[in-house]
């Protein structure tokens, strides 16, 4: 009987170990304020520490440490040797613990202002931020940097935590003046709810219980308050949702849809809609690993069947038929830049948005917010770590929610196109309801009738290259030729469209971004009426390049690099233009400094250095293949 009773006390207490509740929090604030000796006390004083480790900490301590030989708990989290070597944290730590009463996950972020990307990355799943302060220093612009992008990314839970009490002799004065100036900043920010506690993370006063230094305080101490502070549900939304990952077919008598749910409930017989697409049905099973469910919540990881085989992908949403999220493919949105080089409005990404990508380009910087004081300031570029507001416009609708109501269907990613590299973290604010009038017109004469009529198929001919390489000449060449062979053209030369459809810009990497993207787009118009354009423009970047590019139907864009080595563009500078960019006289001058990024892999490579202008237009011809019938026509 004793031994059942030890097993059942065994199998009690791990169950409620199993279902104990969790919170995420991060720790964050100015350089040095000590958030990494706080999460290392509260890991050694909640004895989650092996003997060995203990022993590691010892001798890490008399090692590297900075307590003069004495303990130093800022090591456990600092665990890259560059952290321990500069003596600072530098990407985000994350740390598991746990006490009788709830699990922790904990990451502490870098506190230096270079890295605050990086804390974005912690902050985005976390429920409750801990923002440390020096007691000797007060509240400093990173104190107020991290805490507006803990507001930005949806935390609504701050602790404050005074620490280094003891530096000021647990003066209860510079506790109350720092709690009174932080709760303004807060309440500026719009953060809710602020619990503030006065600490020494080395001396371990008011960490695990409170101490008998600070007997004026009466709020509990650090690890009393994790314990007990609410977890707040991310999504305030009562109605189902769930983003399908993955379309789980095994055999022909099953066709579900993989997800976790993001909000809601579901059970069998529940009417949802698949969006973007709208198309209805009814849930037939959730089924899991376990076994079918009566009913499945948030957070749980299941498989929908559907009663009707409608079409549903990867990166579509089922939800509530009564209540759908929005639709929609323009947005205003909160964006932290987190790429080295600036976001430029006009360029082309990738946005990943729960389990959906689609392609986006920023179409206006409304302004950048200071996030040291919250002034909103004029911006047409965003640099590394700045936050703007903006507008967005995707290639495709999507379904969403703000990310105030749910993070899962409002948070998201930019992707570089090139690179693969994540660029930029956003929340999506709303959707922009002065694109839900404009609509795509049906006309019954499509490109391929005006082509007919004209015997020759569209192409877009897009030459680009150094000022001076040559692209006008073989460019005009071209076209002449082709007149001679009755074929319907037309030439966009740079300097030409400058004097009307782009007089307005200027040559600032901006201003070259959205010159690509107009003239893109008007020879796109043009390929769709029919005629065989040629665009020759510098086009510096690779990126505006393959934004051109993506308009067209395959086959009907060749990239034609008219290639010429910088001295020798420099040599003929026909307008002089060279010269005067040495001088300082022109500026943002491509080659001089101003960035070309040739092609990595062009239809067509042109060597002006190796053959004379007519040698080459006739490649271009023959690239064309005008002797197959007039293009199979």
């Amino acid at each position: 009987m004793h031994a059942e009773t030890a097993s059942a006390q065994v199998a009690a207490y791990l169950q409620q170990h199993e279902t104990k509740g969790l919170l995420r929090f991060i720790t964050c604030g100015s350089v040095d304020d000590g958030k990494s000796t706080l999460i290392g006390r509260l890991l050694h004083d909640t004895k989650l520490l092996l003997d060995d480790q203990v022993s590691a900490l010892e001798a890490d301590s008399r090692k590297h440490g900075t307590q003069n030989g004495e303990i130093d708990f800022a090591l456990l989290v600092d665990g890259l040797a560059a952290e321990r070597e500069q003596g600072i944290t530098i990407d985000v730590a994350y740390r598991f613990f746990g006490t009788e009463r709830r699990k922790f996950i904990v990451a502490d972020c870098p506190g230096h202002e270079q890295y605050t990307r990086n804390m974005a990355t912690g902050a985005s799943t976390a429920d409750v931020a801990v923002v440390l302060v020096d007691a000797r220093k007060g509240l400093l612009t990173q104190t107020r940097r991290h805490s507006y992008i803990v507001k930005l990314l949806g935390i609504n839970r701050v602790v404050l935590a005074v620490n280094k009490m003891d530096l000021v002799d647990y003066d209860q004065a510079v506790f109350d003046a720092i709690a009174g100036q932080y709760r303004e900043l807060a309440a500026q920010l719009g953060i809710e709810h602020v619990h503030c506690v006065p600490l020494s993370a080395l001396r371990g006063d008011n960490m695990i219980a409170r101490s008998p230094q600070m007997p004026w305080h009466d709020g509990p101490a650090l690890l009393e308050l994790l314990e007990t502070v609410p977890v707040e549900q991310n999504d305030t939304e009562a109605a189902f949702r769930l983003p399908v990952q993955w379309v789980c077919r095994p055999n022909q008598d099953f066709r579900g849809f993989a997800g976790t749910v993001v909000a809601g409930q579901v059970a069998p017989g529940d009417a949802v809609v698949v969006l973007p697409s709208g198309r209805r049905s009814t849930v037939s099973r959730v089924v899991t690993a376990d076994g079918d469910l009566p009913v499945a919540s948030e957070g749980q990881a299941i498989t929908l069947t559907l009663a009707d085989e409608i079409d549903a992908s990867r990166g579509d949403v089922i939800a509530s038929a009564a209540h759908p999220p929005e639709v929609a493919d323009q947005f205003a949105a909160h964006l932290l830049w987190m790429g080295d080089e600036r976001l430029l409005p006009g360029r082309p990404y990738l946005l990943k948005l729960g389990t959906r990508t689609v392609g986006v380009s920023v179409t206006d910087i409304k302004h950048r917010v200071d996030v040291n004081t919250q002034e909103a300031l004029a911006a047409k570029h965003l640099e590394l770590n700045e936050v703007g507001v903006c507008n967005l416009h995707l290639d495709q609708p999507i379904a969403f929610s703000p990310y105030e109501r749910n993070r899962a269907l409002g948070g998201f990613i930019l992707i570089d196109r090139q690179s693969n590299a994540t660029v930029a973290a956003g929340t999506l604010d709303f959707a922009l309801r002065r694109a839900a009038n404009i609509h795509w017109q049906h006309l019954d004469v499509d490109k391929a009738g005006r082509a007919r009529i004209k015997r020759q198929l569209p192409r877009c001919l897009w030459f680009t290259g150094l000022s001076g390489a040559g692209k006008s000449t073989v460019a005009n060449l071209v076209e002449k030729k082709l007149l001679s062979l009755g074929k319907h053209t037309y030439l966009l030369d740079g300097d030409n469209v400058r004097h009307g459809l782009n007089k307005d810009l200027g040559f600032t990497d901006e201003d070259r971004v959205e010159n690509i993207r107009r003239v893109a787009e008007v020879a796109k118009l043009m390929t769709d009426a029919g005629l065989i354009v040629l665009v020759s423009f510098i086009s510096p970047f690779r990126a505006e390049r393959e934004m051109a590019r993506a308009l067209f139907e395959s086959g009907e864009f060749l990239e034609v690099f008219v290639d010429t080595d910088l001295a020798e563009a420099e040599r003929r500078d026909v307008k002089g233009l060279y010269a005067k960019a040495r001088r300082g006289e022109l500026r943002n001058f491509t080659g001089i400094d101003s960035p070309y990024e040739a092609p990595d892999s062009p239809e067509l490579h042109l060597r002006t250095a190796e053959a004379d202008p007519l040698a080459l237009a006739d490649k271009v011809i023959a690239a064309l293949g005008l002797d197959a019938h007039d293009f199979g026509l």
